[in-house]
């Protein structure tokens, strides 16, 4: 008899299908009598070839032949007596087999028709032993383990992606991934890229935790369906499902900087056919925090607005459509404690800023899978977003070494995105070689306007006009192929080229390719290699420095910026007092053709931004390794450790990236009670030397006279800890961020004179504000 059968999978990385839950190791134990049997196709009554049959638990795995037959060697282990069965196209099942004797089974697929990926939730392994790139996934339950409030700190209990703040007043925040700018690594929602452009400085608080089915982090190359942009990696966010998730979650969260949030989940069926879900967020912070006493507020008081509603068709013969609709609204306000925007004159009397940000955001999915042929489906994939927002700043121009001009800087800026995929997969002979054609279109229309209220006497209006407004409209046709080759045994290979026509900047070629081999049974080889192209936008990308007394200084002709990434992970599955463990390492190398370069070496009172100078180089080396461990039950450990070696030639001298940080140390452990009534996790986050970049304010380097060594940030800690209480319907959380209570002494140089040369918000390398304690509670309707 049949088990209840798990959501369906399509393949988008060819017969890389399977659930990341049966990627736990196996142990070396003696083989029984095989377990023989046929898999059907339920609809046509027809023997279904290339299905995956794995046990549970284990990564043994056969194929089915022409005829639908497999046969299956079986561990000795009395716990592996149950087959999960994958095919291309249809939904998984599984399947109780007898423990003794050599049965014979059946299985009836039933057709899939959606166009997804694998779903990894619960306790599933983070790192999957099928898919041909380095995935790590955060799942639904790592979630829970902190606030989570927004999509920065999604990735608070993971070690393969930093979050940092970008300065101590706009309490914006970035990720790091393989000692790059999250600028560099793809950021996808439901597999469409999102979040890009200028909505770059404050986008991790654009997604709220609550909304978040599961994330998945890949380092290196990843496909050429996705776009060219990647170059350090992608983070692929999965929303909740219409047809999957609760049908109400409620959140409410708060903390004693006075910050509190509201999510509200809701998702029903309206028929057979049809589902909709409308997910709600709201938070607001209004109260004015200065812990350490310098005059400025901790955080900015902020006030946000969101909402998504996702709309899913699914006819039950080859059709499935996806629509989804989002808004936000955001405000924030920062500076002293005596900043008031609605008085006259008040970003020359206080030092402050201001953001206000409107962003609307539409995407369709529609996948089309032939009847009959599981394999081969088409797909048309649209997407457009509209952001706004205008932003002011205090700003205390530099005219002498000793003396100052109040004035005030403005940022605003429009974007207008659409992109269009049209996706076709099928095979070449067998399941075994699989492949993907398709067609692409991106329209970006940027419009920047950034003045820091300077006019120099030799300026005339054309050539104001075109220092403060920075337009620029990009139209990309292109074309892509991706060819898929799997044994079913040990080798996974995909190799993919994508060819662009930019109207700016000419043809572009895009070469990736990941392999994935499994050395034994419990042991996983991959490499991966390509090149990355992408448009720069230096003043969001740097928008921390706005904070501060430099001036913006950017080179005319700003070229796009290429890059290849080359690197591979080692995986080994093991066992610890017979429960599943994982050893990952990898290493990355990512060397720039060209990168634009903001130097905040060469001047203390200017941040220069051009392109990589001829001869010169820039590249991040990244090597991590880290183990995952469960000794005894609802006992998880995980320990990682991550060398970053990230360097950018500036004015002819090759130095680190400022604010990098070379050592880092993670370590994680989490016990649940049974059925998690309740749930206790502890993280702790080491973190070594950093380089800073010079400031006028404190004794350190003066970039090309060699006499002084670069200043340092000192090594420090990090610990979390959260507890959670689960009934039959809500849990209630509370937790402690920064335990210790460690803070960065003075994180805004010049804080007493804000208006002066040696005003910097931008050099932040630790917690600003202290201790954060915080509670919340959720309640769900299955």
């Amino acid at each position: 008899m049949h088990a209840v059968s798990a959501p369906y999978l399509a393949a988008t990385l060819g017969l890389v299908l399977s659930s990341a839950a049966i990627a736990t190791a196996q142990s070396s134990a003696d083989i029984i009598a095989p377990v023989r049997g046929q898999v059907t196709d339920a609809a046509a009554a027809t023997p279904l070839p290339g299905a995956v049959v794995r046990w549970l638990g284990t990564t043994e795995a056969a194929t089915t032949n022409a005829t639908g037959q497999f046969s299956l060697a079986r561990p000795a282990r009395a716990e592996a007596s149950r087959l999960i069965i994958n095919a291309l196209g249809y939904r998984a099942d599984t399947v109780a087999v007898a423990a003794t004797g050599t049965p014979y089974v059946r299985v009836d697929l039933q057709p899939g028709t959606e166009l997804g990926e694998v779903k990894v939730e619960g306790r599933a392994v983070a790192y999957s032993a099928l898919t041909p790139t380095n995935t790590q996934v955060i799942t639904s339950r790592d979630l829970t383990k902190s606030a989570c409030c927004n999509l920065a700190e999604s990735f608070e209990t993971n070690a393969a992606v930093e979050v940092s703040t970008t300065d101590a007043v706009s309490g914006a925040k970035q990720i790091q991934l393989l000692g790059l700018d999250g600028a560099y690594s793809l950021l996808t929602v439901d597999n469409l890229p999102a979040l890009r452009g200028l909505a770059t400085p404050y986008r991790l608080g654009y997604l709220s935790g609550t909304w978040i089915e599961s994330i998945d982090i890949i380092k290196g190359m990843g496909s050429v369906v996705n776009g060219y942009e990647s170059i350090a990696g992608q983070v692929n966010i999965r929303l909740k499902e219409p047809d999957k998730a609760e049908r109400l979650l409620f959140n409410a969260y708060a903390n004693d900087l006075g910050k509190f949030d509201l999510n509200l989940n809701l998702a029903t069926p309206l028929s057979k056919k049809v589902s909709t879900a409308l997910l709600l967020h709201s938070d607001h912070l209004g109260r004015r925090v200065d812990r350490n006493n310098d005059g400025f507020m901790d955080l900015p008081l902020a006030t946000q607005y969101n909402l998504f509603n996702k709309w899913k068709y699914q006819s039950g013969k080859g059709l499935v459509s996806e629509v989804g609709l989002g808004a936000l609204r955001e405000t924030r306000e920062g500076g002293q404690l005596a900043f008031r925007p609605e008085n006259a004159d008040a970003y020359q009397r206080d030092y402050g800023f201001t953001t206000r940000t409107s962003r609307y955001t539409g995407y369709a999915k529609t996948s089309y899978t032939w009847p009959g042929r599981p394999y081969q489906s088409l797909g048309l994939l649209l997407s457009g977003t509209s952001h706004d927002f205008n932003s002011d700043y205090s700003y205390g121009r530099v005219l002498t070494p000793t003396s100052t001009q109040r004035t005030l800087r403005q940022y605003d800026g429009t974007q207008r995105t659409g992109l269009a995929t049209l996706l076709f997969q099928s095979v070449l002979g067998t399941t075994a070689h699989t492949y993907r054609l398709g067609l692409s279109y991106l329209h970006d229309d940027y419009r920047e306007f950034f003045s820091q209220g300077v006019a120099y006497a030799t300026d005339t209006p054309e050539e104001r006009y075109a220092r403060e407004h920075r337009n620029r409209l990009e139209n990309v046709p292109g074309a892509f192929a991706e060819y898929t080759y799997q044994n079913s045994r040990n080798l996974t290979l995909v190799g993919g080229l994508r060819l662009d026509r930019h109207n700016l900047y000419g043809w572009q070629l895009t070469p990736r390719l990941n392999v994935k081999y499994d050395a034994t049974k419990n042991t996983v080889l991959r490499l991966a290699a390509g090149t990355g192209f992408r448009v720069a936008n230096p003043i969001a990308e740097n928008s921390g420095a706005l904070l501060s007394s430099r001036e913006f200084l950017i080179a005319p002709n700003l070229r796009p910026e290429k890059a290849w990434n080359v690197g591979g992970s080692f995986t080994q599955y093991f066992t610890v007092a017979s429960r599943p463990a994982t050893f990952v390492a990898d290493y990355y190398h990512t060397e720039f053709q060209n990168q634009i370069v903001a130097d905040m070496y060469s001047s203390p009172n200017l941040l220069l931004i051009g392109n990589l100078a001829p001869g010169a180089r820039s590249f991040s080396r990244s090597f991590q390794t880290e183990v995952q461990v469960e000794p005894v039950k609802g006992l998880t450990a995980k320990a990682a450790y991550k060398y970053l070696d990230v360097q950018t030639t500036y004015g002819g001298e090759l130095l680190p990236r400022p604010l990098t940080v070379p050592h880092r140390v993670f370590f994680n452990v989490g016990y649940a009670t049974a059925f998690d009534k309740w749930r206790a996790d502890l993280t702790v986050q080491l973190y070594g030397r950093r380089p800073l970049a010079y400031n006028p304010s404190e004794p350190g380097h003066q970039h090309g006279t060699d006499e002084m060594q670069l200043p340092y940030a000192p090594r420090f800690a990090l610990l979390n800890t959260q507890v959670t209480r689960a009934f039959k319907r809500f849990e209630v959380y509370a937790g402690i961020e920064n335990l210790t209570n460690f803070r960065q002494p003075n994180p805004i140089d010049g804080a007493a004179a804000p208006f002066s040369p040696a005003f910097d918000a931008a050099m932040v390398w630790g917690p600003t504000f202290g201790r954060l304690t915080y509670a919340g509670l959720r309640f769900r309707l299955e």
